[in-house]
């Protein structure tokens, strides 16, 4: 049996499926977050949302952390901990052991607080992406589904979204720019191709 074989005949293990915290852009976005000043972290918090994370868990936990930064609660690891127990989100079920893990792999990734306006950077740019992932899923979806006289209007409506989205990837982008260690990290507004007026 080859090396390639054995390789490929190994049951799948739980490790297999996790992704290393340190390695993780959403993981070390949170995990800056969490170490971060309470202004810095604000200022992250107050323009990217949950939804820009791909793994629903991530962010749920963001939305957490979000909240205790308005309410000018503190948002360290322990007092996140404590508001998910607080809120009932840490009980027994699996969605709570989801949102635990998640909360550790965030305080173990290693994440560095002084870029967190970097990582929030790299999960938009990662968000942006996997918008235009869907627009083409749509689109295709639609070539095989849609009348052929409403192709052309929601080829339109596609690229009005995406072009929403790369305003706000630039929107962002200045906003955070600032906070980044040694200048700008990442896409600019001026490294986006803007559509033709």
């Amino acid at each position: 049996m080859s090396a390639t074989t054995a390789h490929e005949d190994r049951a799948v293990d739980v490790d297999d499926l996790l992704e290393d915290p340190r390695t993780d852009i959403e993981a070390l976005c949170l995990g800056a977050l969490l170490w971060s000043p309470a202004a810095e972290a604000q200022r992250v918090t107050d323009i990217v949302t949950a939804t820009d994370f791909d793994r629903p868990v991530f962010g749920e936990l963001f939305t957490v952390i979000a909240e205790q930064l308005k309410a000018g609660k503190p948002h360290d690891p322990a007092s996140i901990g404590a508001a998910l127990a607080e809120a009932g989100k840490s009980a027994g079920s699996h969605h709570g052991a989801l949102l635990r893990f998640a909360l550790t792999q965030a305080t173990l990734s290693g994440a560095a607080a002084e870029f967190a306006g970097h990582y929030a950077q790299m999960v938009m740019s990662a968000a942006y992406r996997r918008g235009f992932h869907a627009a083409a899923a749509s689109m295709t979806q639609a070539a095989a589904e849609l009348p052929q006289d409403q192709l052309f209007a929601h080829l339109l409506s596609i690229g009005r979204q995406q072009r929403t989205a790369t305003q706000r990837l630039a929107r962002i982008n200045g906003a955070l720019s600032d906070t980044l260690p040694g200048g700008v990290i990442g896409e600019t507004e001026h490294d986006i191709v803007k559509e033709p007026q």
